[in-house]
């Protein structure tokens, strides 16, 4: 009774929920960018993972069963994004815990062994319908639960060092959709405003945003037609990157928070937009 009040009462009026100091520093020490992080971040990462913990549901697809170790691993990683991000409302933020309103939208995190079959259903240019099966790793919903291969999750240590990280992934998603209109889709272009970059104003953020990846991605893309067509070195990063603006975001986020190093060298036009963005205070 008490835990379910606690999660219910404003953040800053919680008491502080407790997150094991052994299981902590397993996650953080299997994890090498977890481990890399600062005394600072990580003590702010273990407050808002605990936090998240308190506030989330996880449920085990097909009997998985959900350890506190499997919890606390996918937390903290959800997370990361959010150590030096402003609030949404892009106002500075009055207390540490306020950057956890990027996930107000939803409770559920529902986790697969494996990856995942999605039913798809789509209309060509021609009216005609056409049915599939999508393989997936993750999925994040507008306003809805998010969903994790734990199979993809637990790879996460070795993945870094190919930028990949499926819950930085799906959790950048869910920064995208923030404030996206009911039945809208993400485009790689999360919430905005003035004071970004030096900027003064919602619409100067915005446009600075959009030229900045829109470089980067047409880039990216022709990167890989050109290794595919003409067998030009492949792109560092998964070319699923090259599927539309949004997955562009969301995989480059992923190589920003696990290999920031390799990514600067990949993208430093980004490096610089996403510091602006998640760590503009720094």
């Amino acid at each position: 009774m008490i835990q379910t009040l606690q999660r219910w009462l404003p953040r800053r009026w919680r008491a502080e929920p407790p997150v094991p100091a052994g299981l902590w520093a397993t996650i953080l020490n299997s994890h090498p960018f977890l481990a890399e992080l600062s005394g600072p971040d990580r003590n702010h990462l273990r407050q808002l993972s605990g936090h998240f913990l308190m506030e989330k549901e996880f449920h085990g697809a097909h009997g998985l069963v959900i350890t506190d170790a499997m919890a606390l691993a996918i937390a903290a990683q959800a997370c990361i994004p959010l150590l030096h991000i402003r609030p949404p409302s892009g106002r500075l933020a009055s207390h540490p815990l306020d950057a956890l309103a990027w996930y107000d939208d939803f409770v559920g995190i529902v986790v697969q062994p494996g990856a995942a079959l999605a039913r798809r259903r789509v209309a060509d240019a021609s009216g005609v319908v056409h049915h599939y099966d999508e393989v997936l790793a993750g999925e994040a919903m507008d306003r809805g639960p998010v969903m994790l291969s734990w199979q993809e999750v637990r790879q996460a240590p070795d993945a870094a060092s190919t930028g990949s990280n499926v819950v930085i992934h799906e959790f950048v998603h869910k920064i995208d959709m923030r404030g996206m209109h009911a039945g809208g889709s993400p485009d790689g272009a999360p919430a905005l405003v003035a004071g970004l970059w030096g900027t003064r104003s919602d619409a100067q953020a915005r446009e600075h945003w959009r030229r900045a990846m829109t470089q980067a991605y047409d880039h990216f893309r022709e990167s890989v037609s050109m290794a595919e067509r003409f067998g030009a070195e492949r792109p560092w990063l998964d070319s699923y990157a090259a599927t539309d603006p949004a997955e562009f975001f969301a995989v480059t986020c992923e190589a920003y928070f696990v290999s920031r190093g390799r990514f600067a060298q990949e993208f430093p036009a980004l490096l610089l937009l996403y510091d602006g963005f998640f760590r503009p205070d720094t």
